[in-house]
């Protein structure tokens, strides 16, 4: 038993790390205000379908309109049927009923689908199917078979629905997985209840996190999950006694003085997976980069000069940085499109080793990902699935200096920007005189370096200009006032 999980409670939010062998592994941060949105249930309207882009746009009474696309679609089909387009599906102002299946990320607004699921600890119900699928994580065909058998004779005679086992079903006893059954065929019930409700409207609210810690998190090598909120552990074991009654043992109530995220340096990890840089123990590093297209990850050697060659050196760092890509993006829950740059390596050997050990590394992360191999240029293009923030969307925002872009003008050039638009003024008022209000940085490179562009400026106009410092404004911020 190598993993823990910390959970700390504060009313504005909760957060949850996941750590193996002492180190964190993964983050999950949910704040009362804005809990994410899938599993979500909706009864929502058609506001609008797309034909050219086989989709539709959903209300489900959200600030953006939510997005369905024809493939999401759930139809009951024989064998034969082809499928339909969406028009001839869905029309503005039909009510149905949707769950999301990507939060809203950026400007994109949620995702949604028609096909109904919803998970329990052992099993995930799907009331419009029939049929019995297994995790594809459970391999063994004998295994899948023998829990196929398993669910069949356990399944109520009356029971509707589909199901899909879970890989924790492996060591779930008959007891636990039909009480699964049963509280999953409940809940269907509850949802199908509150048809009537004026659309749009909300019919099921996934569980919150630290509940979905007992559903999802927990496996066989959990060891113990510490819970620093009394109240909140009381809700946790009351949602265990009931429902996932095996975690029970594993709970404990953390009580110390000392902070739970500072005893095991959560907040350090925290700091640390909000920066570009992460150092490697080689003495390499990573740079890692998001844009709203990809992620790049960029390999460096730096430092390391340890061993024997500098075709090893080479290796030596691609292998480990392998581990610590794999770790970064579960810890930064990066999704979509992801290029990694390792350090170029002639010897075909390393490259399919340094790619084995990413496979390696990245089998323990339950999110899925598909990892190419390298590319004509030397990179290795990789996916994750994305379906929430990532902790630097859900921690941060863009700077309001350089509006995310990581940089910004130079004093210089925010000068010629001045100098250019005090001539545009110039050509189209008559002012008296003209004030140039900037920051200090820009002031002071008007009064040494650039004190002849202004004056060479002013003889051009034929008007006094005059300089103020506006200590408020950043480098890039000027006004230009006509006096």
């Amino acid at each position: 038993m190598s993993e823990e999980i910390l959970v700390n409670v504060t009313p504005q939010e909760t957060r949850v790390a996941v750590l193996h062998l002492g180190a964190v592994q993964e983050l999950h941060i949910e704040r009362a205000k804005c809990r994410g949105l899938v599993s979500n249930i909706y009864m929502g309207r058609v506001v609008r379908v797309l034909p050219g882009m086989q989709s539709a746009f959903i209300d489900i009474g959200l600030e953006r309109a939510a997005f369905l696309h024809v493939a999401d679609i759930w139809e009951e089909r024989h064998n034969g049927d082809p499928e339909r387009p969406i028009e001839q599906i869905l029309h503005e102002g039909q009510t149905l009923m949707v769950q999301v299946i990507k939060d809203p990320i950026g400007t994109k607004g949620a995702r949604l689908s028609t096909q109904i699921s919803f998970a329990g600890r052992y099993l995930v119900y799907l009331p419009q199917e029939t049929h019995i699928g297994i995790s594809q994580k459970i391999e063994g065909e004998e295994e899948r078979e023998h829990l196929r058998q398993k669910l069949h004779q356990l399944m109520p005679a009356d029971a509707t629905g589909g199901f899909i086992v879970r890989t924790m079903a492996e060591t779930a006893e008959d007891a636990e997985m039909l009480a699964d059954i049963e509280y999953l065929r409940r809940l269907w019930k509850s949802i199908q209840s509150r048809g009537n409700c004026v659309v749009p409207c909300l019919m099921y609210q996934d569980l919150d996190l630290s509940l979905r810690v007992l559903r999802d998190f927990v496996n066989t090598e959990t060891s113990r999950i510490l819970i620093d909120s009394r109240e909140t552990y009381q809700r946790m074991a009351e949602f265990a006694q009931n429902y996932t009654h095996a975690v029970l043992d594993k709970l404990q109530h953390y009580g110390a003085d000392r902070p739970l995220f500072d005893l095991h340096a959560i907040e350090d990890e925290i700091a640390k997976a909000l920066g570009r840089r992460v150092d490697l123990k080689s003495g390499g590093y990573l740079i890692i980069d998001q844009t709203e297209a990809l992620t790049t990850v960029d390999v460096n050697t730096g430092g390391f000069v340890g061993a024997r060659n500098f075709d090893d050196t080479i290796f030596k760092t691609n292998l480990e940085a392998a581990q610590a890509i794999a770790r970064q993006l579960r810890l930064r829950n990066l999704g979509g499109i992801i290029i990694i740059d390792f350090i170029d390596m002639d010897n075909p050997e390393h490259q399919e080793a340094v790619l084995m050990e990413l496979r390696k590394a990245l089998a323990r992360d339950p999110t899925r990902t598909t990892v190419s191999g390298f590319s004509a240029l030397g990179l290795v293009e990789m996916t994750r699935k994305r379906t929430r923030e990532s902790l630097a969307h859900v921690l941060c925002e863009p700077c309001p200096t350089c509006a995310g872009r990581g940089e910004i003008k130079t004093a210089q050039t925010v000068c010629y920007d001045v100098l250019r638009e005090i001539l545009r003024e110039a050509r189209q008022f008559d002012a008296r005189e003209y004030r140039i209000v900037a920051a200090q940085s820009v002031i002071d490179l008007f009064l040494d370096e650039e004190s002849g562009s202004l004056a060479q400026l002013i003889d051009f106009i034929g008007k006094p200009v005059s300089l103020q410092v506006e200590t408020t404004y950043p480098q890039e911020q000027y006004d230009i006032i006509l006096l």
